[in-house]
């Protein structure tokens, strides 16, 4: 990479233009990874300097940007005074050479441990960088930023960066450097936080686990339900073997009442913090924690209402296509030429299947809407009346 891939203007999130500082420190990255490269690329493309240390400054100069000057470790923390420290934890020991150099100077760590780590390690993996260089400052920060968003920018990954340091002045020196290459950082206190930081990118959507498990359920109990109705009931009572059904038919009458109870459990909490509110006779009391974390998951079951949803429609459209359908078709022609009936009409039925059908896509696509209108960089973009009048649509197709 000759070029740097970022634009030294930076774009904040209201569209305006923000530059880095005028005066611009010298910024040291130990390491020489992915991480490290996309790093020095992020920090170049910001408009500070970049000095990188490599154990092979010849092999791996190439691989970084034309602007960041690669070195060895030795010549690298010398003048920096924040410096990056891209590298696992089994390799700090190899830094403790350069203790004396490394004094006085702010330690960013940006390690994360696997699973297996984080278990069987008691402290964190800054803790135990700061316990080797007790004469630096550690700061915990950008472990939850993933090379490809350093590079791509903010604006294609979480712009959120935790930043945790028991050295207030080192921790507001990363955090201008965070706002200056764009982020938002977080202030998560004192680096004992940290274990708790590195426990971030290790958690499998931790906002989804309650949310996916009620729809599950709710999965599992309704086809329970259809089935004792649908196949098992006339295979009992009249012998009609149906369960041919269970792959599709039933699923596709399954999948509805799921969205409907999950979308209505995603308005029923706001209901009933009304009234509680107003039982209460003020708004500034907190909510017992289960309607709490009620609120909290609105938004996930909000988008796996609209999911099974969706998955109904695609259901309906594959309904015509199934050979049982098509016995069925044949058999009733059958039927029809054997009771010498020429027409076949019924006004009723034609006019009700026609009404469920428009209706069925109308609110398919109100669901459609609040799905999109969800997403943070939609939600944001509105102002809270366009927000609530979007959330307020389905009650109006209601009426």
């Amino acid at each position: 990479m000759d070029k740097p891939l970022i634009s030294r203007h930076l774009v904040d999130s209201d569209g305006s233009l923000a530059e880095a500082p005028r005066e611009v420190p010298k910024v040291g990255i130990l390491g020489s990874g992915d991480f490290a490269r996309s790093l020095a690329t992020r920090l170049v493309g910001s408009g500070f300097s970049v000095v990188v240390g490599s154990r092979n400054p010849k092999r791996t100069a190439g691989l970084f940007p034309s602007a960041a000057h690669v070195t060895l470790q030795e010549e690298a923390v010398g003048s920096p005074e924040v410096i990056f420290v891209a590298m696992f934890r089994e390799h700090y020991s190899t830094l403790c050479g350069l203790s004396d150099q490394l004094a006085g100077k702010i330690l960013v760590d940006v390690s994360n441990p696997t699973q297996q780590e984080h278990l069987r390690h008691h402290e964190s993996n800054a803790e135990y960088l700061a316990s080797l260089f007790p004469t630096c400052t550690v700061v915990k920060a950008f472990n939850v930023i993933s090379a490809w968003t350093l590079q791509a920018g903010p604006r294609d990954g979480n712009r959120q960066v935790p930043i945790c340091s028991d050295q207030p002045e080192a921790k507001r020196t990363v955090l201008e450097l965070a706002q200056a290459m764009g982020f938002t950082p977080m202030d998560m206190g004192s680096l004992a936080s940290a274990r708790e930081v590195e426990a971030m990118p290790l958690r499998l959507l931790p906002g989804w686990k309650v949310p996916a498990l009620l729809a599950l359920g709710l999965f599992v109990f309704f086809y329970t339900y259809n089935f004792i109705r649908d196949v098992l009931q006339p295979y009992l009572q009249e012998g009609k073997n149906k369960f041919y059904q269970l792959p599709v038919s039933v699923v596709n009458t399954t999948l509805p009442c799921v969205a409907y109870v999950l979308l209505s459990l995603v308005y029923l909490p706001g209901v009933v913090a009304a009234a509680l509110q107003l039982h209460r006779g003020t708004k500034y009391r907190r909510f017992p924690d289960w309607l709490d974390h009620w609120l909290q998951h609105r938004k996930q079951m909000g988008l796996l209402s609209f999911f099974c949803a969706a998955l109904h429609a695609l259901y309906s459209f594959c309904l015509p296509l199934r050979r049982s359908h098509r016995y069925e078709l044949v058999n009733q022609a059958v039927k029809q030429v054997l009771t010498n009936k020429s027409h076949l009409w019924i006004e009723k039925e034609v006019w009700r299947m026609e009404i469920y059908l428009s209706l069925g896509v109308l609110a398919l696509g109100t669901l459609s809407l609040l799905a999109v209108t969800s997403l943070p960089s939609i939600s944001n973009s509105l102002n809270w009346r366009e927000f609530s009048f979007v959330q307020v649509c389905p009650f109006l197709i209601d009426l």
